[in-house]
């Protein structure tokens, strides 16, 4: 962690000098706390012996200027530390995007990474501004505090530092202790959290549907509780902490005016300077106050940020982004390739498939058997691991739950190429059999849309960029059947001459097809995993 936090130090324009400007200012702050507490108790102390007035006037002036002055220390520290934090977020989330976009996103679970990319990378604020900020600069008065009582009565001055290490170091650390494994738990927990809400989010009519709707819930509710029951415990800690600081508050007040009366006895005091004594531990304990809960701050942000050095140092899986192919003409050849995910072992072994210019081929199988698989290796999202495979021309790739964004209908066209024209997006609208203006606004998830629009908005985006070879996933998924051959002949016209690989559980869609090759099973000894024969022919098994 302390790694990461000195690179994103360095990565914003004058970071140290910044941050050191940050504590300077909450050092100020606090100390005109301090100062305004400790004036006014002696100015009240000396007004009282009835002096001329002109005796009090600098006093006050020092009462005005410590009252005016913290504001203004305290307004400056917000403003540069949370500067210099959000400058060290905003560096943090492009490190997580830049090394997102270099690896597949396919099979990850994205309602945790969505955390660590949003919530996780908050925790660089909490630590700067109620964690490193605080600690030093309390430490910085604390210490000037210390040593300016100290002047006018030592023992008082030791009493006070003491019960501030108890206030603002071991209470901290002990709540910080005591709370440790509900803190360190709680982060992932949301992370599990915000994956089963994703899930039932996307999942939700198919759950209502077959009635399995009260298990998801009752299995997020679990979740929930145990989230709850990690912040309770952090609460109740917290609480008994701040408790604790209170009473140290209080025994520095006994203790100063212990002390402070013995040596107005003993005349070694100005009687002045006895409120000083008893009202200045108020004000420095006031500002120890948030340590108990910066301590569990500190303990979830290391947390949150050590998830997100995962993401950073993690080995790519693939590559992010499609790439092209290396034939001279476009088409797909597997030859006796092996496929599986970088990290795991083979999924399929023995992969023989081919899709010739101009040909339309299904790719059948059971759920979960690696068709997907098979589509990432052609893709270039990850490498085979055995065998030989071949491909031409520029991928274009339908994916079964294509996300559409909440946006106009153009710019989630331009998903499949960002610098296209209003004309082009006109024209791939066209072609895909959509009829919907271009600056039309779309809810999230197109709900806004139908489901035969929505995969006709995907369709789309292959169409506004130049692809010669078409892979489709499960294109005729959760619709009708009157919409799915709707759908199919516009998708076979549009890509007419392309080479097209099609995974498919529809006949339909099958019939359509040159061929149908037949993905047999997982079980890698068994030698080849693919079987292919004419469209409407039983698939011969191996």
């Amino acid at each position: 962690m302390r790694r990461l936090l000195g690179e994103l130090l360095a990565a914003i324009p004058k970071g140290r000098g910044r941050l050191i400007l940050a504590i300077a200012m909450a050092s100020l702050a606090s100390a005109s706390s301090v100062a305004l507490m400790g004036v006014s108790a002696w100015l009240i102390s000396f007004a009282a012996m009835a002096p001329p007035v002109l005796y009090l006037q600098p006093a006050a002036v020092g009462v005005r200027a410590f009252g005016i002055s913290r504001g203004v220390f305290r307004y400056a520290e917000r403003i540069f530390g949370h500067e210099v934090a959000l400058r060290m977020q905003g560096a943090l989330r492009v490190r997580v995007f830049d090394k997102l976009a270099g690896t597949t996103l396919i099979g990850r679970r994205r309602g945790d990474l969505l955390t660590r990319v949003v919530a996780d990378v908050n925790a660089v604020q909490d630590l700067v501004v109620r964690v490193v900020i605080p600690f030093v600069s309390a430490s910085v008065v604390v210490l000037g505090t210390t040593v300016m009582l100290a002047v006018f009565n030592l023992p008082s001055a030791l009493a006070l530092f003491a019960t501030a290490a108890l206030a603002g170091v071991v209470l901290p650390w002990w709540t910080q202790r005591m709370s440790l494994a509900a803190d360190v738990a709680a982060v992932p927990t949301r992370g599990r959290l915000g994956d089963g809400v994703r899930e039932l989010a996307l999942t939700s009519t198919d759950l209502v549907a077959y009635g399995a709707d009260g298990a998801e819930l009752d299995r997020l509710l679990a979740i929930d509780d145990e989230l709850r029951a990690q912040e309770a415990r952090g609460a109740w800690v917290r609480g008994i902490a701040t408790g604790g600081q209170l009473v140290a508050s209080g025994v520095a007040v006994a203790l100063a005016m212990y002390f402070g009366t013995s040596a107005v006895a003993a005349g070694d005091l100005d009687p002045r300077f006895l409120a000083v004594l008893a009202l200045t531990p108020l004000a420095m304990h006031e500002v120890l106050g948030t340590f108990a809960q910066a301590a569990q701050t500190y303990t979830r942000a290391r947390s949150a940020l050590d998830r997100l050095t995962e993401v950073i140092d993690a080995t790519p899986v693939g590559t992010g982004d499609v790439t092209d192919g290396d034939a001279p003409t476009p088409g797909l050849r597997f030859d006796d390739a092996t496929v599986g995910w970088p990290g795991s072992g083979p999924v399929l072994a023995g992969v023989d498939l081919t899709v010739a210019p101009g040909e339309r081929v299904a790719l059948v199988g059971p759920s979960g058997i690696g068709k997907t698989t098979i589509a990432a290796t052609a893709l270039g999202l990850i490498p085979a691991m055995g065998g030989r495979i071949s491909r031409g021309g520029r991928v274009g790739y339908l994916e079964q739950d294509a996300h559409i964004f909440a946006t106009t209908v153009a710019e989630n066209v331009r998903i499949g190429d960002r610098d296209a024209t209003d004309e082009d997006i006109v024209n791939a609208l066209r072609e895909a059999g959509l009829d919907l203006a271009p600056q039309r606004l779309i809810g999230e998830e197109g709900t806004t849309l139908s489901g035969g629009e929505r995969r006709r908005l995907a369709v789309s985006r292959l169409l506004v960029g130049e692809r010669q070879l078409i892979i489709l996933d499960e294109p005729t998924e959760h619709l009708d059947r009157e919409t799915a051959d709707a759908l199919m002949a516009d998708v076979w016209a549009a890509f007419d001459g392309d080479p097209v690989l099609v995974i498919t559980h529809d006949p339909e869609v099958m019939a359509a097809c040159d061929r149908v090759v037949t993905v047999e099973g997982p079980d890698l000894r068994r030698g080849p995993s693919t079987s292919s024969s004419r469209a409407g022919e039983p698939g011969a098994t191996t």
